[in-house]
């Protein structure tokens, strides 16, 4: 059996394509693993900022300011990608400067606070750009009714990625553990690995993608961002025409402000309520990791079977049974069990969204939706993990209360959700107006 049967793409997409596009996941994966989740966030916040009373909110204020640019540039951007079929060459530029910011991350040692705020949110920018570009390949290669396991294959094989440069950084830390270095040598050398990894995978997927979907003869004068813009306002006009993509973005605005508090937090919690020790948080993001490629490849295929809002919703349920079991705990073991869950939860909510926006998304329009869909989990990035932030300072530190709260983000989710309709969407989509 082919990995990626013919069956699930479109006519003309070769396999190479597919696996070229998943590879993006894969290269992307480290630098969010790395760099926002497991090692990075928990040096900052420690070492960088020496554990002060202020330094877990400068780290969500770093990533709000950087998804707060996302959330105003990407539809625009989108939009002028889709005129000048020019998701590839634009994907191309967002992973040179993401490598290079992050290859600079290296440069922050104790102290140097400022250099570390404006490096993550100038890397984060970049990796969200090309995120979004990367995502509306998606709806160009998958049949609609495999648009759930394929993206499912993409996010599988990115936490793959993930693990790949969490472990080659465990291994350098535990080296360096062992021969005495403080954590102010050994972090540098992680972030050049997944700065690496990044550049050779990425550059991969680059060269395997093509564009499926021609440039506009509208574009061919002298309108360019211009008219990119004008098409994104009229786009915004007629949003009665896609009420249930514009459901799904207020769903998206909500969960995905959860999902952002475990990735750019879950460590910082680990270390500073659970008790972790840096080697043990490590383990723990590899162990999320591979429960997230596990419910990102299962859940794919149980989307296509059991329906995208249905296998959505059971995601949002579990997220948020886990952070109430997270906020309880008292012991590292069942704060293991947590993890799991929360990996589970992660994989299978986030391919989940991006299908779900792919099939409500109009063919010629897919940079500029997912651009939109961008905009929607960015202004969950800034809402999520800065409420988690402004928590634990005004409490002076209470994360148990924060994690808690953030159930109520996946619970106003799930309410979001129940009003749309993916074949009425999906019928809106594919009549979309001039």
């Amino acid at each position: 059996m082919p990995l990626f049967p013919a069956d699930a793409l479109n006519p003309g997409v070769r396999p190479r394509e597919v696996f070229g596009w998943a590879l993006y996941d894969f290269a992307n994966s480290g630098y969010t693993t790395v760099v926002l989740t497991a090692v990075f966030a928990a040096y900052f916040v420690g070492a960088v900022a020496g554990g002060a009373p202020w330094a877990t909110f400068a780290w969500t204020a770093a990533l709000s300011a950087s998804h707060l640019l996302v959330m105003l540039t990407m539809p625009g951007i989108g939009a002028w990608a889709d005129q000048r079929a020019a998701k590839r060459r634009l994907l191309a530029l967002c992973t040179l400067g993401c490598v290079l910011a992050t290859a600079a991350l290296a440069l922050v040692g104790p102290g140097a606070v400022v250099l570390g705020v404006l490096l993550v949110a100038v890397s984060n920018t970049f990796f969200s750009w090309g995120e979004s570009l990367a995502a509306a390949f998606l709806p160009e290669l998958a049949r609609p009714q495999a648009m759930g396991r394929v993206s499912g294959w993409g996010w599988s094989l990115g936490y793959v990625g993930g693990m790949l440069a969490l472990g080659l950084s465990l291994a350098w830390v535990l080296q360096a553990q062992a021969a005495g270095q403080p954590a102010a040598e050994f972090v540098p050398v992680t972030l050049l690995i997944t700065a690496g990894l990044f550049a050779l995978a990425g550059t991969a997927s680059v060269l395997l993608l093509r564009e499926h979907t021609p440039a506009r003869a509208a574009a061919a004068g002298a309108g360019g961002l211009g008219a990119a813009w004008r098409q994104l306002r009229a786009t915004l006009r007629q949003a009665r025409h896609y009420r249930d993509f514009m459901w799904l973005l207020a769903c998206a605005a909500a969960y995905q402000g959860g999902v952002a508090v475990a990735i750019a937090l879950a460590a910082i919690y680990a270390e500073q309520v659970v008790g972790f020790e840096p080697q043990q948080t490590m383990v723990l993001i590899f162990v999320l990791n591979i429960a997230a490629m596990a419910g990102a490849f299962a859940f794919g295929y149980g989307q296509d079977r059991l329906g995208h809002k249905r296998a959505l919703a059971i995601t949002l349920v579990g997220w948020m049974a886990t952070c109430v079991l997270a906020a309880l705990t008292t012991t590292q073991a069942v704060f293991w069990w947590a993890a799991a869950i929360a990996g589970l939860c992660m994989g299978s909510s986030q391919s989940a969204g991006r299908a779900m926006a792919g099939m409500l998304a109009p063919p010629a329009q897919l940079a500029e939706f997912y651009g939109l869909w961008t905009f929607a989990t960015r202004v969950a990035s800034i809402v999520g993990p800065l409420t988690y932030g402004a928590i634990t300072w005004i409490t002076d530190g209470n994360h148990r209360l924060a994690i808690g709260s953030t159930a109520l983000l996946f619970a106003l989710g799930l309410l979001l959700l129940v009003p749309l309709d993916m074949e009425r969407g999906r019928r809106a989509a594919l009549s979309a107006p001039r």
